[in-house]
């Protein structure tokens, strides 16, 4: 009886409780992992945006964050100079990852540090032409890149990102609202909560499995004081307290990569 009761409530109940789209029904069912070009599960959905392309292109500069240049030859060579001798390159290029069967339409950076050895990044996929607010909405998935090491699978030169997914969610967020450009912001449920997750290149991770969309200002001129936060269910709130804390027992225990470069 209790171990009915157990399995009832741990993969019926509990899963089912914590998925709402209550405020983007277009979205329900959609699998939220992007693969690399290999089908390999690679970083999970955990951003989005609603507003025009012309909107998030205005608002992401804005925040300050750079759209990455295309991948090339040219622009790998560049990436590769940037890490080895420390020099600023911006616009980075960021590797392919694939949503819905096709690769990100957008993608931005924001550089920690002199070089392109670590950063903030984010790709984005319009998903919904129209969405709950008549507007696009884009999903996106945004990591931070720590370090700089080899692919396991190519032996190229990759980057490989930090455990805690949700920070980097949330910085993008703070950003985009601390440049007036978003009035409202709401969560969807994603992958849901993930303590032992790996992406393309086998690197840990760990995620509430929350979404958090911004809904953007329509117009680059406009401005507001400050955004509307949308509630979730109870349940759902609870479930982020709990992964609040357990994402600061996690922050200090992230393992060692003996790939990635070291200084």
């Amino acid at each position: 009886m209790i171990l009915t009761s157990y399995c009832l409530l741990a993969y019926t109940f509990l899963p089912a409780a914590w998925k709402h789209y209550e405020h983007q029904r277009g979205l329900a069912g959609l699998p939220m992992m992007t693969h690399t070009i290999q089908g390999i599960p690679g970083d999970p959905i955990n951003v989005g945006l609603v507003g025009s392309k012309a909107d998030v292109l205005c608002a992401m500069h804005a925040a300050g964050w750079n759209p990455a240049d295309p991948l090339t030859l040219r622009s790998s060579i560049e990436i590769v100079g940037s890490v080895v001798f420390g020099r600023p390159y911006r616009a980075a290029p960021v590797s392919h990852l694939y949503f819905q069967d096709r690769r990100e339409d957008l993608a931005f950076e924001l550089l920690e540090g002199k070089s392109a050895k670590q950063r903030n990044h984010v790709r984005f996929w319009e998903v919904l032409a129209r969405g709950e607010e008549g507007r696009i909405v884009w999903l996106g998935a945004a990591t931070f890149d720590r370090g700089v090491g080899l692919s396991r699978y190519t032996g190229q030169v990759t980057h490989h990102i930090a455990a805690d997914i949700d920070a980097e969610r949330d910085r993008l967020t703070t950003d985009l609202q601390a440049a007036r450009v978003v009035d409202a912001v709401y969560q969807v449920s994603g992958i849901g909560p993930t303590l032992n997750g790996r992406n393309g290149e086998r690197d840990p991770y760990y995620t509430d499995g929350e979404i958090k969309i911004s809904r953007l200002v329509e117009g680059c001129d406009k401005r507001v004081e400050g955004a509307a936060i949308l509630a979730s269910p109870p349940l759902v709130r609870l479930n982020g307290a709990a992964w609040h804390i357990f994402g600061q027992m996690l922050q200090s225990d992230e393992p060692f990569d003996p790939v990635e470069d070291q200084d």
